[in-house]
Order: C-alpha cells, then structure tokens, then sequence
C-alpha cells in the first residue's frame, strides 16, 4: 500500500471496496507522515526443515493388526515340521520359489531370533515385517535357530515362525535357507512388492 512514501490509490480503493475522495488522501498522508519502515532482524542459522508427516497412528493400528492377525496355533504338536520349511501362496509361480530356494534374491535384510522368548519373537516379526515393508525390501532372512539350546532341544520358534508367516498376507513365499545362510536353522522370506 505503502511503497517510498507513495500510495497506491488503486490498491487502497480495492480493499476499502469504495472510492476514496481527495480529502481521504489527504488525511492519510498526514496520519502517516514521519513513519518509517520497521527494519527486521535476519533469521539467525538455517531455517529448520520440518520433517515429512508421518500417519503414526495408522502404522501403530496395523502394528497391532498384524499382532492379533498372527495367532497362537491351538497344539505345538499340529505344527510338527520336518527339517526344511516350504510355503508359497496359490499362484506363485515355480521359477520364484525356485530362485528362493536358491537363494539367488538379494537378502535386504536379516532378523536373528536366537535368545527371544515366544512372545518377544512374534512382536519382532511383526515390527521387521512392518519396516520391511515401508523400506520396500522385496526379500529377507529370519534366523530362527536349530533349537539346540531349548530345553527339548527341538526348534521350538522355528515352528511358530512357520505357523505366523503362513497368516501375513505381504509374504508371498519362505523356505529354509541354504546351508551357507543358516540352514534349517533360518529361512528366507520373499514379501509383496510395496
């Protein structure tokens, strides 16, 4: 409105939304008069970037979705499992598992399990899946253990991690790693694409 000491008339009649007679100008040319600019301090540092919105809640839901989505099998006994882990949803084709089984996908990622309690390694699963999948990673390894320091020394995780991953819709396929990723002791997990 202002500008060196100049009004602009188109402007100041805009925004009044009437017409501005001489004697008006001229009264605001005298309440004005003497004023000066207000000179502003420089911002001191960079100005801070705020950080991207992140819909928290929603992730904490289906953190918890995923939680009670995987549950507990009702006999350990039904989930008696032979050495090696196989499992591909309905429409996979051959030449992935395959590959899988090889293990020619890159391992983007790895969860050891070894020293977790049940509970601890479900919630575990349920988390490292969740990042898996907001960091796009495509396959991953869980380490599951032989079993060999429980008190049965049978794999007691390694057939709940069968059971739980059966019930996540983003795994595709898993199976027992090769013996220079882990063996029976481990599996590979092939997740849906972001």
């Amino acid at each position: 409105m202002l500008q060196h000491g100049v009004i602009d008339s188109k402007l100041v009649q805009t925004m009044a939304g009437k017409k501005i007679t001489d004697e008006d100008r001229q009264l605001f040319r005298q309440a004005v008069s003497g004023t000066q600019r207000l000179k502003t301090e420089p911002r001191v540092g960079p100005e801070k970037k705020r950080p991207s919105p992140r819909p928290r809640q929603r992730e904490q839901d289906e953190q918890q979705v995923m939680l009670d989505m995987l549950s507990e099998p009702a006999d350990l006994q039904e989930l008696e499992t032979g050495e090696e882990l196989l499992f591909s949803r309905i429409g996979l084709q051959h030449k992935t598992l395959r590959r899988l089984r090889r293990g020619e996908y890159s391992i983007g990622a790895e969860l050891d399990l070894h020293g977790l309690t049940k509970v601890e390694a479900r919630r575990s699963i349920v988390e490292f899946l969740n990042w898996s999948r907001n960091h796009t990673v495509r396959c991953v390894r869980i380490i599951h253990g032989k079993g060999h320091g429980s008190v049965q020394k049978r794999p007691v995780l390694k057939q709940y991690v069968n059971h739980w991953l059966r019930q996540c819709d983003d795994v595709l396929a898993f199976c027992s790693a090769r013996p220079v990723d882990g063996g029976t002791g481990a599996i590979y997990v092939l997740l849906k694409r972001g």
